[in-house]
């Protein structure tokens, strides 16, 4: 078994790129304040999956996933395997070195990796909530996945499409106007979908769907307080529903979402639950999803709360 308690994994492509090159001046600070430190590299997307479900199997106690928020999503998944913890006891950490981060928003943490790197050697753990995703993928076979943050579907996944082609203005605009950008190109195609949404035993309804975000923490899309007062270890999802809202609407109001505004809206509708159901009407297309600014897939799809589910370092 490995004597190294600390692991990183690292998304050298983070940030444009600059992670790679600024890898050894930050892995020195971490040293500095944890401790000896292991360190693996992703190579591909979901190998963050891989490399920490191997850290935590070699006896890894402390994981920090170092990136952006899809690295973090992909490290949360590394912590389960065949729907339980590898460790329960193992903590998890976060250094955002990237163009997003919007789950340190909801924890406060600092925007700078010094000010990050201070709260991981002397924050508290937190036991948290994580959410479990089944839904079709789009090549057609179902898949499970967790995350931390926020799921959601509608034009937030048509939104991720978008987003995620713009190979080169990801690497040179903040992750807020990469991501207006996607909302404004997706804007212009997406026509709001017919989704019936069953939460608990409260709420069973139709919805035109603009945006459906199941949520445990507070931000998603490079700023956007989608649900402002989402608490992400209290064992109920945030649940917002953005429904009948015309292009003009979503243009004219666009900056609502990045205050909390929007929820005064007579076209949102909110509710908490542990559970959500989502299934597209007869005749809908691809009612595509959006987990943590990735495309796992459509729907059909279920959402679960899991709760107490991970320490976190906040």
């Amino acid at each position: 078994m490995s004597s190294v308690l600390t692991h990183t994994v690292v998304n050298p492509n983070s940030s444009g790129g600059r992670t790679r090159a600024n890898w050894p001046a930050i892995e020195g600070k971490l040293r500095d304040a944890l401790g000896e430190v292991e360190t693996s590299f992703t190579e591909s997307p979901l190998d963050a999956i891989r490399l920490t479900r191997e850290a935590l199997k070699r006896g890894a106690e402390r994981i920090i996933a170092v990136g952006g928020d899809g690295t973090m999503n992909e490290v949360v998944n590394g912590f389960m395997e065949n729907d339980r913890a590898i460790n329960p006891d193992a903590s998890l950490g976060l250094l955002v070195s990237a163009t997003g981060g919007d789950f340190r928003r909801t924890f406060d943490l600092p925007d700078d990796l010094e000010g990050q790197i201070d709260r991981l050697a002397k924050g508290q753990i937190r036991r948290i909530d994580i959410g479990r995703m089944t839904c079709q993928a789009l090549a057609g076979d179902e898949v499970i996945r967790y995350f931390d943050n926020i799921g959601s579907f509608g034009l937030s996944g048509a939104a991720d499409i978008a987003v995620n082609a713009l190979t080169i203005a990801k690497k040179i605009l903040p992750g807020k106007f990469a991501f207006q950008w996607g909302i404004f190109k997706a804007l212009v195609r997406y026509r709001n979908q017919a989704v019936r949404i069953r939460v608990d035993d409260s709420l069973d309804q139709v919805f035109n769907v603009s945006t459906a975000a199941v949520c445990n923490g507070r931000f998603f899309g490079g700023g956007m307080m989608v649900a402002p007062e989402a608490i992400p270890d209290d064992g109920l999802f945030d649940i917002v529903i953005m429904a009948d809202l015309t292009l003009g609407e979503q243009i004219k109001d666009s900056g609502k979402i990045y205050t909390g505004e929007h929820m005064e809206s007579e076209k949102v509708t909110f509710v908490r639950g542990r559970r959500l159901i989502a299934t597209a009407e007869p005749g809908v297309g691809d009612v595509l999803i959006d987990l943590d600014g990735e495309t796992p897939g459509r729907l059909p799809a279920t959402f679960e709360i899991v709760p107490q589910a991970l320490n976190f370092i906040c």
